[in-house]
């Protein structure tokens, strides 16, 4: 029985890799697919329903980073890059264009689906914490705001002027997070600890995912503000 109902695409043009990769995550009851090459994950993608995405960035055809571009304009699905490549701008390059997290070779089997496995928790926990709160606000007079930016915790997806965000989780997570909390400043610590909370990473990650946002957003709709030396605010005026 497939864990949770949870597809992994593995993506590598290593098929000892590849096949490595896919013994474990079916030893953890995962389904796993993979793919050989970018074209052929973007392909998979449309013929899958996939939850995961394990990703390379060395590859012959597509790299990984123009993958990771590309899957992001059409979805949402979590990304792992697992690559080689050690240097820490590499890992932040990979966080900025749309990745949630970052492996390098070699690695730990054990290590990798452990972060899986967080990350699926950390999701579900979430997803039980939305329900909870909307359950609360059902009971109450909910508090409206004539905002532009609209944000669909439910299905993780943002809107602005009507038109969808293309955020990573991550980036999804932390705009929601800032948002329940308007006008309120919170520490790039207490945004690490709520979004990643037991996953892997790193507390610089917070500050290039806020960067991000702000991009995708744009100049006219600042509504994160830097409290320097502190952290960041969710102006509700932008």
């Amino acid at each position: 029985m497939k864990k949770m109902g949870k597809t992994i695409l593995v993506v590598d043009d290593d098929q000892d890799i590849v096949n490595m990769i896919i013994k474990g995550l079916r030893f953890e009851q995962f389904e796993a697919i993979s793919a050989n090459s970018g074209n052929e994950a973007i392909e998979k993608l449309k013929t899958n329903t996939v939850d995961f995405i394990i990703l390379d960035i060395m590859m012959p055809d597509m790299n990984g980073l123009e993958v990771c571009r590309t899957i992001r304009k059409s979805y949402s699905i979590p990304i792992l890059f697992l690559s080689a490549r050690d240097r820490e701008i590499d890992k932040i390059v990979g966080l900025e264009i749309g990745a949630d997290d970052y492996m390098t070779k070699p690695f730990s089997i054990q290590e990798l689906t452990s972060r899986i496995n967080a990350h699926f928790r950390k999701a579900d926990r979430l997803f039980r914490e939305w329900n909870e709160k909307k359950l609360i606000e059902s009971s109450t007079d909910p508090c409206e705001y004539d905002l532009p930016l609209i944000i669909n915790e439910k299905t993780y997806e943002a809107f602005l002027n009507g038109q969808i965000l293309d955020l990573s989780t991550k980036e999804f997570k932390i705009l929601s997070f800032l948002m329940n909390h308007p006008n309120q400043v919170l520490t790039r610590e207490q945004i690490y600890e709520n979004i990643w909370g037991d996953d892997y990473g790193e507390i610089n990650t917070v500050t290039v995912h806020i960067k991000n946002i702000r991009k995708k957003l744009g100049s006219d709709y600042d509504y994160i503000k830097t409290i320097w030396g502190v952290g960041y605010m969710f102006r509700m005026d932008n």
